[in-house]
């Protein structure tokens, strides 16, 4: 019996190889099918690479096309490492905090704090879109497969935008990967609007943005790939730490926002106060590895290591692989994700 559910894939730069390896994991269960994605910045690079492959080939189109990504990503024709060769790697915990650490990483965090990316003039060209140019935008595109929502920021009135169908463009996918102090705004038409606008990285906004797949024709299951902390126990004390939680927190916001009015909605639902039909109940779960995350920082959002990417990817398929063992029964069934411990 097949399980239709929706998927929400948050940002986080490089470490979206986390999510990429949950998708791999995902789409090797012939029962789940993928109705809907929701993605911001690395999530929205992800979503499209997932439904361009899905919309043109199917599950192992999918999976060749976000392995290709994630080797562009990381400037390697080969992302796979021998089993016995992953022991000796570094501990990509070590290595972010040796990268956070440097005296060139925190040269170049200076650099882009100080330093517009305008100051390049013609000379400037996104890094991105060499990547992104290589998607068949006729596949993200076509009503073939899931659907895909993209969520971009708005320079002018700070509010999220979505971009979907026949709005996808590889400049809509910049947009929702544009960090204000390393990348120019992306310019492209408002789908809100229909006029020219500027837009930033979609995670101030939304991370990713939920409220699309409120609409009753989807699923009722929302599967939520984590890729940001929302626990941090240990104090930030350095500059680099305390920034990198503020963009945690911040990145955070807009998602515990849309996670309190689902769960508002499932108990105006549960009492009575609103009748089953009116409003949609989701059920939400959630795949994530919080533990590694807290070892990672932003150095390794923004440097592509390949073997840090690798070992993200072979963690995303563990975690994806504990949440089927755990909770596959789950889905179609009942909400395995404890809104409320998140909230309190």
């Amino acid at each position: 019996m097949t399980t239709r559910i929706c998927l929400a894939l948050q940002g986080g730069g490089a470490h979206g190889a986390f999510t990429w390896g949950v998708l791999d994991r995902l789409l090797e269960e012939e029962w789940i099918e993928i109705s809907a994605i929701s993605g911001t910045s690395a999530g929205a690079l992800n979503g499209a690479a997932l439904k361009a492959g899905l919309a043109r080939g199917g599950r192992s189109e999918a999976r060749a096309l976000l392995d290709w990504l994630w080797r562009e990503i990381s400037g390697v024709r080969d992302m796979s490492i021998p089993e016995w060769m992953s022991a000796w790697l570094p501990d990509p915990g070590l290595m972010s905090s040796a990268l956070h650490n440097s005296l060139s990483f925190a040269a170049g965090e200076a650099i882009t704090r100080t330093m517009s990316p305008y100051i390049w003039g013609p000379l400037y060209r996104n890094p991105l879109e060499t990547i992104i140019e290589h998607l068949d935008f006729a596949s993200v595109c076509c009503p073939e497969g899931p659907e895909l929502f993209v969520g971009a920021t708005a320079v002018r009135d700070g509010k999220i935008r979505i971009f979907t169908g026949d709005t996808l463009s590889p400049g809509a996918i910049m947009a929702s990967a544009c960090l204000p102090t390393i990348f120019q705004a992306v310019e492209l038409e408002d789908p809100q609007t229909g006029k020219p606008g500027a837009f930033w990285d979609g995670g101030y906004s939304g991370n990713p943005a939920l409220f699309p797949m409120f609409r009753p024709d989807l699923p009722e299951d929302l599967v939520i790939i984590s890729l940001n902390p929302m626990i941090r126990e240990a104090l930030p004390v350095t500059a680099p730490e305390i920034q990198n939680r503020i963009n945690e927190i911040s990145f955070n916001s807009a998602l515990l926002r849309e996670l309190r009015a689902i769960e508002f909605v499932q108990r105006l639902i549960e009492d009575g106060s609103v009748k089953p039909g009116v409003m949609k109940k989701l059920r939400v779960h959630m795949i994530s590895d919080d533990a590694l995350m807290n070892q990672l920082s932003v150095a390794t959002k923004l440097v592509a290591f390949p073997s840090v990417i690798s070992q993200l990817r072979n963690a995303g398929r563990d975690a994806a692989e504990a949440f089927l063992s755990q909770h596959g029964g789950d889905l179609g069934q009942r909400q395995s994700a404890d809104l409320r411990s998140m909230f309190n």
